[in-house]
């Protein structure tokens, strides 16, 4: 029995582990199931000897043991797909008693749940549909495919859209003028744009036209609808509890005083945690099912290909770098015009991780989500506009083209890998800041010396960029006396980049909310909430010169015999993606209007007061213009113990 073992251990040979070890068990089961002899022997008396020195027993013997077990699996196998249902509408009778039990008990509580399901729902319910009624409605529709007929559509279409625009411009203009200002904008952009375009002739108005109008109409939905708002605040929301938990890791390897004071160790972890998400969202197919959808709706309408239609889409979620990866196997074959596309796209939006910071800043989620969601469009209708296609494309279909699923090879790696990879961007985002904050500081230090020798005091960056860029301000439709600012802010993100623009206006933000005074001297110290607004759209980019560097380098590694081409079109495509944020802007601005319910003020400034805040300075600010007896002694000593005044004296 001693000299057994050494010799079942010495079978094992370098070619069966480098394929793997034998599951001597699994390929006898298989065999006995398939009728074939396992040791490969043709007679009955060469089974017997080869399976007796294997082990004690005869084959028979072994085969007579192990007949219900091969019963089993021969019916397990066969009754695969039978098993799978079963279990899926076991799970669907769960999940709908449990959805019916929790709308029961609190329908308000469970709504969220309630309308995502409902979307689920109408996404399946169009998916069966269209595999069961598909062809038969193209059979149906293609009659009216005719020329004549597509063309008068067309044009009728065309015709509707610019009546509708007009009245809406007469009608919702005539309550806010400032929307004028916005709409302005976008045909100045829109004209400079076109001044600057490579192929006149060749523009694609189809393009062009049908991407500002989905723009559009995506604005019109989250800014003006009230369902719409609701979602996309609601969404805003959630996003801000999901990033919350960022803290509990944050807080055990940095300790808790530490994620409380300390900038890097508050929100640069936010990006470790939200890259995880996305890159477990990846594993599973959800992000690549989003931005199969939204390329579908953008394709169809745009008339654009495939693959650049798929890198814009997918930059609504992922970074300059990381969209590209989609089409990586396409980018060798792809045309100028579409290279060109997918630098726009990655200029004109931000990466979903970065979202998660600016939102850990205090700006309006709702309002970033709607700006990469309205940028996407833009972006093509733009990129198309400024660079035409002239070349014959190979991806007009999307057949062929297929998006990966990532490296990972179960949920675990997919969230490991997502969090490693993050570490790359979180160092990158520290590193710039501290260089850039650095170089803005003694560029300062050296214009405010300059500018001393010739008596002009303060002179500096920001001061620079909020003369220069001060007209553009204006024409996104921001209100003269907060132009100055606005363009400060601009000069920040196309000088310096978004990161440090965000950080900025947040601490705007944070002395509006605070109710600090609106000037303190000559320096304004808040902008208006309209101003935050289409600042937060403006900014919404990655569009600066430090990121040309970036773009290069991450598309020359995918295609290395392209960096001629790549380096040809980079600042054309810049110059685009900063013009679609602007763009944004003024859509944002022709869609703006306040919410929220109206402040009772002589309520508000009649009760005790322990802090300031902008409402309180709105209604102070009543109080102190106010000639008549509405406001009481009382409500303007409150008033006076924040704020000085000369009715304080």
């Amino acid at each position: 029995m001693e000299d057994n073992t050494p010799r079942g251990r010495e079978s094992i040979s370098l070619t069966s582990v480098a394929n793997g070890l034998d599951n001597r068990g699994a390929d006898l089961l298989e065999s006995l199931e398939e009728g074939r002899d396992p040791a490969g022997n043709s007679s009955p008396s060469e089974v017997g000897d080869s399976w007796s020195k294997a082990g004690p027993e005869p084959f028979s013997g072994w085969r007579r043991r192990l007949q219900p077990a091969l019963r089993v699996r021969h019916f397990c196998r066969e009754h695969a797909q039978l098993f799978r249902w079963i279990c899926i509408g076991l799970l669907c009778t769960a999940y709908t008693a449990f959805l019916l039990a929790a709308c029961i008990l609190n329908f308000q509580r469970a709504l969220a749940l309630f309308v995502l399901t409902c979307v689920v729902l109408v996404f399946l319910a169009h998916s069966l549909l269209k595999r069961l009624l598909g062809p038969k409605l193209l059979r149906c529709v293609k009659p009216l495919g005719h020329p004549c007929l597509k063309l008068w559509f067309k044009r009728g279409l065309a015709l509707a859209a610019f009546l509708g625009l007009v009245l809406w411009l007469a009608l919702d203009t005539s309550q806010r003028p400032e929307q004028l200002v916005s709409f302005g904008g976008i045909c100045v952009f829109v004209g400079f744009l076109f001044a600057v375009s490579k192929h006149h002739r060749a523009v694609s108005w189809r393009a062009v036209f049908w991407g500002l109008g989905l723009q559009f109409v995506l604005g019109l939905v989250v800014i003006r609808t009230e369902p719409g708002f609701i979602a996309f605040q609601w969404l805003g929301d959630q996003i801000q509890i999901f990033l919350s938990y960022t803290e509990s890791g944050s807080s055990f390897v940095f300790g808790e005083a530490l994620v409380k004071d300390v900038f890097a160790f508050q929100v640069l972890p936010i990006i470790v945690f939200f890259s995880c998400a996305m890159s477990v969202l990846y594993y599973v197919g959800l992000m690549q099912w989003v931005i199969m959808k939204i390329s579908w709706l953008m394709q169809i309408t745009m008339g654009t290909t495939a693959t650049e239609t798929l890198s814009v889409a997918g930059n609504i979620f992922v970074s300059q770098t990381e969209a590209p990866l989609l089409i990586r196997p396409y980018l060798a074959d792809m045309t100028l015009s579409e290279i060109h596309v997918v630098m726009t796209g990655g200029y004109a939006t931000i990466a979903g991780s970065l979202l998660g910071a600016y939102i850990s800043f205090g700006i309006d989620a709702a309002s970033l989500i709607a700006a990469s969601v309205m940028a996407a469009p833009c972006a093509l209708a733009l990129s198309k506009l400024v660079y035409p296609e002239v070349e014959e494309s190979k991806f007009r279909s999307e057949e062929g083209v297929k998006l990966t699923y990532g490296d990972a090879q179960n949920l675990l790696e997919a969230a490991s890998s997502g969090a490693a990879l993050s570490v790359k961007v979180v160092t990158n985002i520290a590193a710039n800041l501290i260089a850039f904050l650095a170089v803005l500081d003694f560029i300062n230090a050296a214009l405010s010396w300059l500018g001393n020798m010739v008596d002009i005091q303060g002179l500096s960056f920001q001061l620079i960029c909020s003369y220069i860029l001060r007209p553009v301000a204006f024409l996104m439709g921001v209100a003269w006396e907060d132009c100055s600012v606005v363009a400060e802010l601009l000069g920040m993100k196309l000088f310096l980049n978004e990161f440090v623009a965000y950080q900025g206006l947040s601490e705007y933000k944070q002395r509006r909310l605070a109710g600090t005074e609106e000037w303190v001297g000559s320096k304004k110290q808040w902008i208006s909430v309209r101003a935050e607004i289409l600042t937060t759209f403006a900014l919404c980019g990655f569009a600066n010169f430090s990121s040309i560097g970036i773009m290069l380098g991450g598309l020359t590694s995918m295609a290395p015999q392209r960096k001629s081409d790549f380096s040809q079109i980079v600042l054309r495509a810049l110059c685009t993606g900063a013009c679609v944020s602007l763009v944004n802007a003024c859509v944002a601005g022709i869609l703006y209007m306040p919410r929220g319910p109206a402040v009772d003020c002589v309520s508000l400034l009649n009760t005790t007061l322990n802090s300031s805040s902008f409402e309180v300075y709105q209604c102070c600010h009543q109080a102190f213009q106010s000639t008549g007896p509405e406001f009481s002694l009382e409500a303007l000593d409150n008033c006076c113990r924040f704020y000085n005044h000369t009715i304080c004296a």
